[in-house]
């Protein structure tokens, strides 16, 4: 009992040290959230006079700024960096390597593969400065609103053109790409839906989901539309099935076939011209030159990797392709652009989001916000998986974020399990551990003077 005891008051002691590492890091959190505003919104693409301002480049050195002046602070370190992040970062290595011996444009590849890695920059930053679960349902938020504020710019712009292209710049300029972010993002949209108080912020999100399907179907995205099916699927299943609330269900696909009904004529003819029957009109001829300019553009990419396993650079297939196309599946492009390694890593460090969500349902207390969070991301993974074979997203920085949401969404959850039941640290603690530093932390539960640096055993999921 004395040492049980003594544990409880050493969990309360604990918090004054989070307290002063949250103020620690708030500088690098809010110019973090920036870069995530930044990339998500793309306000420089859309916005009067922010053209030649680089804010993504200046909101990401302003994050690492604040977090090397909180250096030696933080709760976790880049020793914690957990498996997936290792993957990730040998991805960007190989993608180098490529670059270095590409026979197409070597100087084109390493810039690309440069603007590429910081998207490992921010992942490193989201996991070391979002220690909260309010921080991480802030960053998503941040993510799902700025996609939002996307399909009401696009629906304005381009209310009179057949697709939505070339309507915003940057990386929604592809109406394909502007589909995938959509339909990646639309699950976390979902779930502040389900967790809003109130019936005008549950209104507020209900309208945000039907403009982005709306503007969804105005892309006339083929791999979108499958995409939205296989990832509504999930959601409904575990919000609507699992969930017991089956009235989402029916809403949501009311709601799908109206706005189909009335937003969703341009998608309906591009599905119809698949099989090359029927061809009425210019956009038509184009949806099925298209469709077999794809078929072509993968046994490309096949032969591509079998003659260069080592990969071709970065954004360099489109120069070997002849025709100025990208192979339209991402497993297919990074293989040829990063080699078969880079493949490899790539779906490893994708499966290890999957195996952190599997550790969530695996924790003995469940907070009913995390649940429904690892659901959103659960149901975004699979979106990403399926749309990976029918869209050239393999650099596009969502897919990357939404695994460093479930690596901090784990560590979150495990260590607010582990705080709030003193006993069960002390029956991890009698278990042989594998870090000296935690070992060296349970040998003082007698009450000696601990460092107020949380262990970094705690911190690491099976590295």
């Amino acid at each position: 009992m004395q040492v049980l005891d003594t544990a409880k008051a050493e969990a309360s002691i604990s918090r004054k040290p989070a307290t002063i590492e949250r103020e620690s890091t708030q500088g690098a959190f809010f110019w973090l959230a920036a870069f995530y505003f930044v990339y998500c919104a793309r306000p420089e693409d859309w916005v009067p006079g922010l053209t030649y301002v680089p804010l993504a480049k200046i909101s990401a050195v302003f994050a690492l700024l604040g977090l090397l002046l909180s250096s030696g602070r933080t709760r976790r370190g880049i020793k914690d960096l957990p498996r997936e992040a290792k993957y990730f970062l040998a991805i960007v290595c190989l993608l180098f390597v490529a670059a270095i011996l590409s026979p197409v444009w070597k100087g084109g590849a390493f810039l690309k593969t440069i603007d590429f890695s910081k998207a490992f920059v921010a992942w490193v930053l989201t996991f070391l400065v979002v220690t909260s679960f309010s921080r991480l349902r802030r960053i998503v938020f941040i993510q799902s609103i700025s996609v939002v504020v996307i399909s009401i710019v696009s629906m304005v712009k381009g209310h009179s053109q057949p697709r939505l292209e070339g309507v915003i710049g940057g990386i929604y300029s592809n109406p394909n790409d502007l589909a995938f972010a959509i339909v990646v993002t639309m699950p976390f949209c979902f779930a502040f839906l389900l967790s809003a108080k109130g019936l005008p912020r549950k209104a507020g999100w209900a309208v945000a989901m039907l403009i982005t399907c709306v503007t969804l179907f105005m892309t006339g995205s083929r791999g979108g539309f499958i995409d939205l099916i296989a990832t509504g699927v999930v959601c409904l299943w575990i919000f609507g099935i699992k969930g017991r609330r089956v009235h989402l269900v029916a809403a949501a696909l009311l709601a799908v076939l109206i706005v189909g009904i009335a937003a969703g004529g341009t998608l309906k003819n591009r599905l119809l011209a698949t099989s090359g029957i029927g061809l009425q009109s210019n956009l038509d001829l184009s949806a099925y030159e298209s469709y077999e300019q794809r078929r072509y553009l993968m046994i490309l990419s096949l032969k591509a990797i079998g003659r260069y396993p080592w990969g071709i650079g970065l954004d360099n297939f489109v120069v070997y392709s002849g025709v100025w196309r990208e192979v339209h599946m991402s497993y297919l492009q990074i293989a040829a652009e990063g080699g078969i390694a880079a493949l490899v890593l790539y779906l490893l460090f994708f499966a290890r989001g999957f195996v952190n969500l599997k550790k969530i349902r695996q924790l003995p207390k469940h907070d009913p916000q995390v649940d429904l969070f690892a659901g959103a991301l659960y149901a975004s993974l699979v979106g990403f998986l399926v749309g990976a074979l029918f869209s050239p997203e393999a650099y596009q920085f969502f897919p990357y974020f939404s695994v460093a949401y479930t690596s901090v969404l784990y560590l979150i959850a495990r260590e607010k399990n582990e705080s709030g039941n003193p006993e069960q640290q002390l029956l991890n603690s009698s278990s042989p551990m594998k870090s000296p530093r935690r070992r060296d932390f349970l040998t003082r539960v007698d009450g000696s003077p601990r460092s107020a640096r949380v262990p970094s055993g705690l911190l690491r999921h099976d590295q």
